[in-house]
């Protein structure tokens, strides 16, 4: 069964300042997500370690995806999009 995806604001302004094909690809994972949310082996998705389920994507070689599951209510919640700079920055601080 299928996931909604929800965009975090600022995430989602993240996303529309970026050029289109950056746009195009990311909207196209998260799309993805919706059917097949957690990490499996060889994928591109990871549990981060922490307080909470947090969620991780890579998109290609510049961006990630930072997000959560909620399972009760079949939803995806992005919180982050950053460029992988900033995402490895952020892990360090994890």
């Amino acid at each position: 069964m299928s996931h909604k995806v929800v965009i975090d604001k600022k995430a989602l302004k993240y996303l529309q300042d970026l050029p289109e094909k950056s746009q195009r690809l990311i909207k196209e994972k998260c799309h993805a997500l919706a059917e097949d949310p957690f990490p499996d082996q060889g994928g591109d998705k990871e549990l981060l370690q922490m307080d909470y389920s947090l969620y991780r994507l890579h998109i290609g070689r510049s961006f990630t995806i930072f997000y959560q599951i909620c399972e009760d209510d079949k939803m995806i919640k992005i919180l982050e999009i950053a460029t992988i700079e900033k995402a490895h920055k952020l892990y360090r601080r994890l």
